[in-house]
């Protein structure tokens, strides 16, 4: 018992019940602030997602969303790699599932098959050109990633008004797909669960994604943990120069770490619209890819905590939901907690990361600075004693 409460984990765990306690009290007493009724507000926004089967549906339908986000983000911190393209490759994953679905002529299941498959390699595809401009270039993943995000949602938006939006549609959408072509219930079709299972699809769009997803964690934690891949991406996110005397090919791990992200991204993309919409339609992800981020640190990078931090972050957003519907509060004070919660959860981890990326900048500038001497003086500069 003494070696269990003295273990990393749990000292782990423990440190983030307590941020998240702090920060659900610092929430509430901003909440005496704001709200005329601020006892009222608070439990809608504690209890409210579970309050009634649908808003349950809602909470789980994007916390499934965000464990995908958050999958793919560890793989390419986990190889060090500031990457936060997921957004661009999760909508481009939603619309070619989407257009697969509803123009291949293939039978049911054969349509929805290759409908992952083409999500998964557009969104693989995709990463391609930010990798390699990292890895080949030294360009700055961060601002060509971001830079693509808005790339893919422009030519997601063109492709969809031009090509794939009915003429006489009245909002930005692709028709809706047919129900035999939308992804089951996750409930087996049994007699037993005839009842409960009509009543989940009658109020939740919950479906056999969720053992998709499960496949999915399982798979990120082999990929990372029990693969020579897997190695190698920690070994060149734990130390680059280490990893290239080491025989690591940097290059190529530094490409696939934001391409294999993709698999999972695009994997979100056809949970969109397969499952939560039912089509194609703007606004699908509302910068949901930018919060796998938040779930990625929440983890630690770990696949086997992604879906227990996505779940706690999607009560959180389906509390601020409920809380803004029911009450006199606005959704603002909700991502203030959020950000209360990350930034108290996160700061141990964040503070070392951003030393070690600044250490090894300045040791690179140095670098540089010497071969420029060395070759001055090798040339016989005048300027130099």
């Amino acid at each position: 018992m003494k070696n269990f409460l003295k273990s990393k984990g749990f000292r782990e765990v423990l440190r983030i019940l307590l941020a998240l306690l702090i920060g659900l009290t610092l929430g509430f007493i901003i909440t005496l602030f704001v709200s005329d009724d601020p006892i009222a507000a608070y439990k809608a926004f504690l209890f409210g997602p579970v309050s009634r089967l649908n808003r349950i549906g809602d909470w789980l339908e994007e916390s499934l969303t965000l464990i995908l986000l958050g999958l793919a983000v560890c793989i390419v911190f986990s190889a060090s790699q500031w990457y936060i393209g997921v957004e661009g490759q999760m909508v481009l994953g939603a619309l070619v599932s989407g257009v697969v679905v509803l123009f291949v002529p293939l039978p049911p299941v054969w349509r929805i098959t290759l409908a992952f498959i083409a999500a998964m390699a557009v969104a693989f595809v995709w990463a391609i050109i930010p990798a390699i401009l990292k890895a080949y270039l030294n360009a700055n993943e961060l601002v060509t990633s971001l830079m693509l995000n808005t790339v893919a949602l422009k030519l997601f938006e063109y492709l969809l008004k031009n090509f794939i939006m009915p003429e006489k549609a009245r909002s930005l959408s692709s028709d809706m797909i047919p129900d035999e072509l939308r992804l089951p219930s996750f409930i087996p079709n049994l007699p037993i669960f005839t009842e409960v299972r009509e009543l989940w699809m009658k109020q939740t769009s919950v479906t056999a994604m969720v053992y998709v997803i499960i496949a999915a964690v399982i798979f990120a934690y082999f990929l990372l943990y029990k693969t020579s891949f897997g190695y190698e991406l920690r070994t060149v996110g734990s130390n680059k120069k280490f990893a290239r005397f080491g025989g690591i090919n940097v290059n190529r791990t530094i490409v696939l770490s934001m391409t294999v992200s993709g698999i999972f991204a695009g994997l979100a993309g056809v949970h969109l619209s397969l499952a939560i919409y039912n089509r194609v339609m703007m606004g699908m992800s509302f910068g949901l890819g930018f919060e796998g981020i938040n779930i990625a640190i929440l983890a630690g990078n770990n696949p086997l905590a992604v879906p227990i931090a996505a779940l706690l972050y999607g009560y959180l957003r389906a509390g601020a939901d409920v809380m803004e519907r029911t009450s006199d509060v606005s959704r603002e004070l909700v991502v203030v907690i959020q950000a209360l919660v990350l930034l108290l959860v996160t700061a141990e981890r964040l503070l070392p990361t951003i030393q070690r990326r600044i250490s090894d900048q300045r040791e690179e500038n140095n670098n540089n600075n010497k071969i420029k001497d060395t070759k001055r003086t090798l040339k016989g500069d005048p300027n130099e004693s």
